[in-house]
Order: structure tokens, then C-alpha cells, then sequence
């Protein structure tokens, strides 16, 4: 045989032989954890109550998204926002005090 032949015989079965390992870990996995079944959404569509904490809010100041539990909430003239740190929390106060004082 070829040099090329053997190449590619050679290729085929290392691509075969990690499939098969990257599927027995899988079966392997799912063996192990039986009870893992994706959650169902209600008969509304929404989504139910565990899944509903996880939603993501938006920063006002840096615009990085942020998982509405771990966000830093300001109540502000009856609106609810959500900050990403205490910094960006004090630069939306301090610029909103400054566009406040020039008006």
C-alpha cells in the first residue's frame, strides 16, 4: 500500500476509536445519573418557578448581563433596576445626581 493509503486508514480508525470512547462516556454518564431529565415548561409556556430565578437583567451603566439573583437591585422613582457591582451602582447615582442638579 501507499504511504497516502496508510495515512488515511490510519486517520479513520483514530477518528472511529474517539467517537466510540466519547460515546461509552456518555452512556457511562447517563448510567450514573439516571434522575437528569430536562425540565418541562408549564401548560402556559412559562417557565416554571426554579427555572424563572435564572433570568438575566442588564446593567444600566456597563450593559453587562447579569443573573437577576446576583444583581445589585436600585429601587429609583418606582423603577427597579439591577446593577452588576456597587461601582457601576454608585456611577449610575452619581451621574444621575449630576443630570439632576443641571436641569
Amino acid at each position: 500500500m501507499t504511504f497516502l493509503a496508510r495515512l488515511m486508514r490510519f486517520l479513520f480508525w483514530v477518528v472511529m476509536v474517539s467517537w466510540g470512547v466519547r460515546v461509552a462516556g456518555r452512556l457511562i454518564s447517563a448510567l450514573l445519573q439516571p434522575g437528569r431529565t430536562p425540565e418541562p415548561l408549564n401548560s402556559t409556556g412559562d417557565l416554571n418557578a426554579e427555572q424563572s430565578g435564572r433570568l438575566l437583567v442588564r446593567d444600566p451603566v456597563c450593559g453587562v448581563h447579569v443573573a437577576e439573583k446576583r444583581a445589585i437591585p436600585l429601587r429609583e422613582n418606582g423603577e427597579l433596576l439591577h446593577f452588576c457591582s456597587l461601582a457601576c451602582r454608585d456611577a449610575y447615582l452619581n451621574s444621575s445626581h449630576k443630570l439632576a442638579a443641571n436641569a
